[in-house]
């Protein structure tokens, strides 16, 4: 008996702070360029960033096609407004040195849709890769083949590669 009126508070407890979660996305397309060449193959990530203890959310990732365009859409449900960001990962202008060049692009919140499917989409432009941007990082990576000797390396590019620093 106990142990049904916990569960019926709890429940009356947690009910109502669902109800206000509210669904809400974005999207983003563009096109990356290298100097004057189209950057085919970077791998671009939308993310929800996220303060605090709730851990920032993936709404979408992909690779720029052979003449550097990109498209990416996603979603989550948050209390809160969404704060999206835009992040591309490349080699661009980087010569040898270990590890991708990590770019972050903060969205602008008047392109947040409050539903599942985004009814705008935010033009981000040409971006020249050849740019060194404020605030740029790095971000290495760790091939899962070097941890795991049965990895399967016929994979593809992304199923091959793991982040070991990310976000």
């Amino acid at each position: 008996m106990t142990y049904r009126l916990v569960l019926v508070l709890l429940a009356v407890a947690i009910l109502p702070s669902l109800a206000v979660l509210r669904d809400q996305s974005i999207a983003v397309t563009g096109q990356l360029k290298c100097g004057k060449a189209p950057a085919a193959r970077v791998r671009v990530k939308l993310w929800d960033d996220d303060e605090g203890p709730d851990p920032d959310d993936l709404l979408d990732q992909g690779y720029t096609d052979a003449d550097g365009k990109f498209s990416l859409s996603g979603g989550t449900a948050e209390l809160t407004p969404i704060d999206p960001v835009f992040k591309v990962y490349h080699d661009c202008d980087d010569s040898i040195k270990p590890g991708h060049r990590k770019v972050r692009f903060i969205l602008p919140q008047s392109y947040i849709t409050n539903d599942r499917v985004p009814k705008k989409t935010f033009n981000i432009g040409v971006i020249n890769l050849e740019t060194i941007f404020a605030k740029e990082s790095r971000e290495m990576l760790l091939s899962r083949m070097m941890r795991n000797p049965n990895f399967d390396r016929y994979h593809s590019l992304e199923s091959e590669m793991d982040t070991w620093i990310d976000q």
